[in-house]
């Protein structure tokens, strides 16, 4: 005979067993949250932790346990992974949403130097202002950008392309090209 639970699944909601559901049947989905889908529906199904473990492919109905009292505490939010180890992370969210905005806000060649942002020149931005980033490299934002949809190498999406500013004796004067949308595709 088992020993008494000391964090009992709570009664889940439809919402929460339709989600369960769908994401347990899903091959597109990352295999531990599938996984800890099926732990939890079984559990929610009357099974005992170890079953519960065993009916995933997994071995340790303690780290069942640990899953149904996040689910408890978390809800849905719980499926997905942490943090799983390494360096700690140094930028989260509230960085990395001030380096989309920086990158969303279009340069201007007085203040930024630039007419288009690359690595550099946004580092150079972010490192420069009160309320910027004064660390963060290039690598940094390539990785907060390529996470975020941005690519540079092929679709030069957060690089505008078909227009270009060149000096001209009257002054500075912005260049389109006329191609630049067949040129895209």
């Amino acid at each position: 005979m088992s020993r008494r639970k000391k964090d009992p699944l709570r009664t889940l909601t439809d919402a929460e067993r339709l989600a369960l559901t769908q994401l347990s049947r899903s091959q597109a989905a990352p295999a531990v949250q599938v996984a800890r889908a099926i732990m939890l529906l079984a559990v929610a199904d009357g099974d005992d932790y170890q079953a519960a473990a065993r009916r995933a492919g997994r071995r340790s109905g303690d780290a069942v346990s640990h899953l149904v009292a996040r689910f408890n505490a978390e809800g849905l939010t719980a499926l997905s992974p942490r943090h799983g180890g390494g360096h700690p992370v140094v930028y989260g969210p509230e960085a990395r949403r001030r380096v989309l905005d920086e990158v969303n806000r279009t340069p201007t060649p007085e203040a930024d130097g630039t007419a288009t942002w690359s690595l550099g020149t946004l580092r150079k931005a972010l490192r420069g202002t009160p309320d910027g980033l004064p660390r963060v490299s290039t690598y940094t934002l390539w990785r907060v950008l390529h996470g975020a949809g941005y690519s540079h190498q092929q679709t030069r999406t957060w690089c505008p392309t078909g227009t270009a500013l060149r000096r001209r004796k009257a002054g500075v004067a912005v260049v389109t090209d006329p191609d630049s949308e067949s040129k895209k595709s």
